[in-house]
Order: C-alpha cells, then structure tokens, then sequence
C-alpha cells in the first residue's frame, strides 16, 4: 500500500485540531504564559514527566526551533521566558495554535510549515537549541531529522528529543487501552503496511505511526554527530502498557565545539 506518509498526518492532524479533544492541540493558557516570563515554567518532551531545568540552557535571546512542535504549547513558553523561537511543524492547523497564543499574548514568533526530515529552509547553524518533543513517530524514516538538525545547530548548542520506546508497539492498542495486553506485532511496526489499520484510522481521522529501533532513534543521533548527555524514561497514561514499563524516552544532546 502507497501512502504519502506526510500529506496523510498532516490532514489527520489538522482534523484533530479542529476536533478539539486532543491535548496536544490545546493552547498554552495566558496564566501559563505570565508565568513563564516571571521565570516560573516548565514544559514536557513526553507525556508526563516536566524536562529538568538543568537541561535548558539560559533562554534569554537565543535562537530556538521548536520542530515538529505545533500546538500553541511548549514554544510559545519558551518565548515568553525569552527565547525567540521558530515553530516547524507539518501542520497548517498545528501551527496556528501557536500563532493563536503569540497574537494573545503579544509574543514575536517565527512559523514554517515543513518536513522535519527537510530543513533546507534553514542555512547551517541557524540555532542554539532545538525542542523536538515525541512526533518523530509520525514519519518512516527519521536518520534524515537527525542528519538536519545537526546541520542547523550551532556548536555547543543542545537539542532535547521525546521518543516513543519501541516496545510500545507490540501490543494491541485498543485492548491495552482496556488493561488487556496481547503481543501482536513484531518490530518494526508501521499502521500503514496494515490495510486494515489504515482503512479504521481513515474512517476516525487519526494519524499513522510507526515504530523506530532504538538504534535509529539514539544511534542515529550520534552518527549524525550529537554526543548523548542525558536521558530518562516516561510512562503512558490511560494505556496498560505504561503500568508495565516506561513507553517513552527523553535525551539531551550536544553538537560538539
């Protein structure tokens, strides 16, 4: 089955923001946003666990991408705490949010609409720190994203990645949504070499996934050129799964001076 991975998720996120229910498409309130320019932020790579402070660098004036990051919610803090930030995101709608939130709040914020396997909008060492919060799971194939956002780092500057961990994607999604785990998959997982999958997510708008080995997602950061500082795990709310093992990864990386 051919897909265009891309225009699909780009459509299906557009179509949950405009439903209204996903969290990750809930703007950022304004009591969050005054207190983030008093210093009193924090904000998420995965699903629950805030990012340690420690993690972040100093924030005033700096150069930041929020890629793969629309949603009106982890940028537009990291803007109102100082940063001037650039939204990337694959999604018209998505990034709107974020426009919607600077335009309340007064905040100067970049939007580009893209790829994040494509970052040619970009010339080389444009930034000091990218935010790239779990949505690489949305694209097939992500030794590009790592490739790209190297390129557009500054030396010495970080990057904070949320990842999904694999394992995930064993299990029956809707029976773990129901506290049942059955081992249905084997890895690497993709919904869109499942017609069935494809043909249930069409009919209720939601986006594909796919699994990627831990050798793509940490491997493939440090072959692109980042030495891996940090990292801790996370866990699903409201999945089964997450009540047996952490789901998600989050990793601060460097690119060397």
């Amino acid at each position: 089955m051919s897909i265009d991975i891309r225009a699909y998720n780009r459509d299906a996120w557009d179509r949950e923001v405009q439903g209204g229910t996903n969290p990750w498409t809930i703007p950022v309130s304004p009591e969050k946003i005054a207190a983030a320019r008093r210093g009193e932020w924090s904000i998420v790579l995965t699903e629950n666990k805030p990012v340690p402070r420690e993690w972040f660098p100093a924030l005033t004036g700096i150069d930041v991408l929020a890629l793969a990051s629309g949603g009106g919610q982890q940028a537009p803090i990291l803007s109102a705490a100082g940063a001037h930030v650039t939204v990337f995101d694959n999604s018209p709608r998505q990034l709107a949010r974020d426009r919607e939130v600077a335009e309340r709040e007064g905040l100067t914020m970049n939007f580009v609409e893209g790829d994040m396997r494509d970052l040619s909008v970009f010339v080389d060492e444009s930034f000091d720190f990218i935010f790239h919060p779990v949505s690489n799971l949305f694209i097939h194939e992500i030794r590009p994203v790592w490739k790209e956002a190297f390129r557009v780092l500054r030396r010495g500057g970080s990057m904070l990645v949320g990842i999904m961990n694999p394992i995930f994607y064993l299990f029956d999604i809707d029976k773990a949504e129901q506290g049942v785990m059955e081992v249905i998959n084997k890895l690497p997982y993709a919904d869109s070499e499942h017609p069935e999958v494809v043909a249930r997510f069409k009919e209720k708008g939601w986006p594909l996934e796919h699994s990627h080995s831990l050798t793509d997602q940490l491997g493939g950061q440090m072959e692109a050129g980042f030495h891996l500082v940090g990292l801790y795990e996370d866990r699903h709310n409201q999945v089964a799964t997450g009540d047996y093992t952490p789901t998600y990864i989050a990793t601060r990386a460097v690119k060397p001076k």
